[in-house]
């Protein structure tokens, strides 16, 4: 996904739910503070969103720009509504969230994780494509490992995940 296909998303997503403030989770967030972010991390091709004031909005933003939707088969990248539990975030990432709003979003703006709370999001949920996220990361120098691992200290999670979400970063940090 290119940062104009995110911007595009957060305007339908607004238009739809009719609410201008559209909160980016997943992995496409990284456009909000990397515009133009190396390839190899945009190979999604949805957004993972959900209306700031209105996350039980998220219903109709998968309905009308989900995933088989219309949307998805005419531009060939979709939304997919999610809420705040969908990612584990650190303390204060609602403070740290990055924003994108241009006449492509429409009056609308799109609220994106900044990228070290999207990283410890990665972390935690811990698959191999989230894992491969943030190596990507890591070796095109767009995080710090020393800051991830402040945040990763204030992740609502019990401390036996706390430790493998450690030793998930301390691996990828030792690769660079």
């Amino acid at each position: 996904m290119k940062r104009g296909q995110l911007e595009h998303l957060i305007r339908a997503a607004a238009a739809i739910t009719n609410q201008n403030d559209i909160v980016v989770v997943g992995s496409q967030a990284v456009l909000g503070q990397f515009p133009h972010a190396p390839s190899d991390l945009l190979v999604s091709i949805e957004a993972d969103v959900f209306p700031k004031e209105r996350p039980d909005l998220s219903i109709q933003i998968d309905g009308a720009i989900g995933e088989l939707s219309p949307f998805h088969q005419t531009f060939g990248y979709y939304a997919h509504g999610v809420d705040e539990t969908t990612a584990t975030l650190p303390a204060g990432w609602k403070e740290r969230l990055v924003a994108i709003r241009n006449e492509n979003t429409g009056g609308a703006t799109g609220w994106c994780l900044e990228v070290h709370d999207l990283a410890a999001s990665k972390l935690v949920a811990g698959r191999e494509k989230d894992l491969e996220f943030v190596r990507l990361l890591v070796q095109h120098l767009m995080i710090q490992p020393s800051r991830l691992s402040s945040l990763v200290a204030t992740l609502p999670i019990a401390a036996d995940v706390r430790d493998l979400v450690n030793a998930r970063l301390q691996s990828l940090s030792s690769l660079h």
